[in-house]
């Protein structure tokens, strides 16, 4: 797996980089991206309000202006392809979120987890090296900014319920039944 994730140490610091976005059509509706100057995936979701998702990226790294692009090259390639079957197409994206270590270290887990393998957030705080640590587990879903590279919508309650999902229960539904 080609994950990028950053963990800056001058958090301090304040970006004025412009970060490009590119809406795609999927049959969830749209879709927005938006990706750092080196290309890697700093926030993304069904929406097509660039603006929000600029709201979720980590004040560190978040741009300072965004700039629309009608695709994104591989980026925009692999949200198209994953939708229309291709469940490996996001796999080698790079992503870059920040956070503390554990929040870091449980996006790159999510990562790891395969499409069509669901796990329940028990399941995955024991991956994450923190078995009794659920609802930090849940977080890490919770305040991921990246959804579909960074797969938080893998992860299920106890029994199979579908637990939240900032972009909403039916496209969750949807996502877990297209890799099933």
């Amino acid at each position: 797996m080609n994950a990028s994730f950053a963990v800056r140490t001058d958090v301090g610091s304040t970006r004025t980089v412009t970060a490009d976005f590119a809406v795609t059509e999927t049959p969830l509706g749209p879709f927005a991206t938006l990706v750092d100057p080196d290309g890697a995936v700093l926030a993304s979701g069904w929406t097509s309000d660039a603006e929000n998702l600029r709201g979720l990226i980590h004040p560190a790294l978040r741009p300072g202006r965004l700039r629309q692009r009608d695709s994104l090259g591989e980026v925009t390639g692999a949200v198209t392809a994953y939708h229309e079957g291709d469940l490996t197409a996001i796999d080698p994206i790079p992503v870059r979120q920040q956070s503390g270590e554990f929040l870091v270290h449980a996006w790159e887990v999510l990562r790891a987890v395969p499409a069509g393998s669901p796990l329940t957030y028990t399941e995955f705080a024991a991956r994450a090296g923190r078995p009794d640590a659920t609802r930090a587990a849940a977080n890490a879903c919770a305040r991921n900014a990246a959804a579909l590279f960074v797969p938080c919508h893998r992860i299920l309650r106890i029994g199979g319920a579908l637990g939240g999902f900032r972009w909403g229960l039916p496209v969750k539904r949807w996502l877990l039944d297209h890799e099933g």
